[in-house]
């Protein structure tokens, strides 16, 4: 992480939106821009000045910047340039250190791509609304970060981001996705989630992609807002809002889900092995988390199997008001999940605070407190006890244990692995029952507003 980060502020320190310096060149024409592409040198910076333009060839480039020097390709003024047609941007596979920024993207759709050899590309600033069936942006290169753009206004199939990679098994390395908000993607068919990292076919390849600090609202073009389908990656300090339907890990193992916001959307259901889901905050819900009833178990069966949840922790949650709460739904012949770990909970309000319609094995079910709500489901009566967690509103977000909470200090069990809360602080010890932990430090990750994120929060 800090190398990303440090990759950030390089880049940031040497991007200065449209500053002016010596190697700034200004186009008013696709081909004039295609022109000076095909020219630049490292540190070079295209200017592409305001207004309407029509891509009937894609824009290709295929040179190499530097850390230090990228190549920076940007509007004159954020999203003064807006670029329709058939076309778009393809950054080649001999492509590095390259910066497109401050556009307005309304071409078709499936036409802007990083492809697999790139490196250290960066999609920075813009606004997605494009054109007809496809994906807004696909990213198969390494290292490639896109931050602080708009992704609107889909009614068509196709993801908003995809994250695929070489080949047809291999995935784009080290993705970081943040900032960047997700509004508007109305009920269309299978393949229309907002966000999808890798396939079926890609599934058991690790990504180690980082999707965090974005802002997700209606955007329910199918039932899986971020469909997960590769290892290793990390999803936290999201915010899905009303209208958005579920992060789904779909296939793939070893993944991370902590210290995002669900606040009235399908929360989370979860395939696959090793997945830690924790310190999380789900409200109005429905469901806030599904566990899922496997018909397969990967690598034995194909890939395209619902895979048999085994080994995964499902713990230091707090969920309040949901129309359901922790489930697992029923399927015939089910093969249910294994190993399942539900601790430390904090459940109150809602429907029952389990309701398990399938077969766990070897679980374990310990310090979930429950509130105003029933236990309900088959899970033994020592996994859960009643008592009010003393949860109160300390602002007009969301609710925080107050600090004479039975939920303080009471965790029950060993779990290394959660060593930050909801509020985006470090857990030094005696770790409270549910997402919120003791600290005097003020909260570093709050539910995300529009203001927060896109374009105009662009530093």
């Amino acid at each position: 992480m800090i190398k990303r980060k440090l990759l950030f502020v390089l880049l940031v320190a040497n991007i200065g939106f449209c500053s002016a310096q010596a190697n700034e060149i200004r186009v008013k024409s696709l081909a004039d821009l295609q022109n000076q592409i095909d020219k630049a040198d490292s540190g070079t910076t295209i200017v592409v000045e305001n207004g309407i333009y029509s891509a009937d060839n894609q824009i290709t480039v295929s040179k190499n910047g530097t850390s230090a020097r990228p190549i920076t390709i940007a509007a004159q003024t954020t999203g003064g340039v807006e670029l329709k047609g058939t076309s778009g941007f393809q950054i080649s596979g001999t492509a590095a250190y390259i910066v497109i920024k401050g556009f307005k993207f309304t071409h078709d759709a499936g036409k802007t791509k990083i492809e697999a050899g790139a490196k250290y590309c960066r999609i920075t600033g813009n606004v997605f609304e494009c054109n007809g069936k496809g994906a807004y942006l696909t990213v198969s290169g390494d290292d490639c970060q896109i931050d602080h753009n708009t992704f609107q206004h889909k009614f068509t199939e196709g993801q908003m981001i995809s994250v695929q990679g070489p080949g047809s098994s291999g995935m784009a390395q080290r993705t970081w996705i943040h900032h960047n908000y997700f509004s508007d993607f109305t009920p269309v068919s299978n393949n229309c989630s907002s966000i999808q990292i890798g396939l079926s076919g890609r599934s058991l390849a690790s990504a180690f992609s980082i999707v965090e600090y974005n802002l997700f609202n209606q955007t329910r073009g199918e039932n899986e807002n971020i469909c997960n389908k590769s290892c290793d990656n990390i999803y936290r300090f999201n915010t899905f809002g009303d209208g958005v339907s579920e992060l789904s890990l779909r296939h793939g193992n070893s993944c991370q889900v902590y210290g995002n916001f669900f606040m009235g959307s399908e929360g989370i259901r979860f395939y696959g092995h090793n997945h830690k889901i924790f310190s999380n905050y789900f409200e109005r819900c429905n469901p806030a988390i599904n566990i899922g009833n496997g018909d397969g178990i990967v690598p034995k069966d194909k890939l395209t199997s619902h895979d048999r949840p085994n080994t995964c922790f499902v713990v230091f949650n707090t969920l309040l008001n949901n129309q359901r709460n922790i489930i697992m739904q029923g399927r015939k012949d089910g093969l249910g999940a294994t190993f399942i770990a539900v601790a430390n909970n904090i459940i109150q309000g809602g429907n029952e605070a389990f309701k398990i319609d399938g077969t766990i094995q070897n679980p374990t079910w310990t310090g979930n407190m429950i509130w105003k709500t029933n236990g309900g489901g088959n899970i033994p009566k020592t996994g859960y006890f009643e008592a009010d967690p003393k949860l109160m509103t300390l602002d007009a977000e969301r609710y925080h244990l107050q600090k004479d909470s039975p939920a303080n200090g009471n965790a029950k069990g060993v779990y290394p692995f959660v060593n930050i809360d909801i509020d985006g602080l470090q857990i030094v010890s005696n770790p409270n029952i549910g997402a919120d932990q003791s600290s005097e430090s003020k909260p570093i990750n709050l539910i995300l507003t529009p203001e927060e994120v896109g374009p105009s929060a662009r530093k």
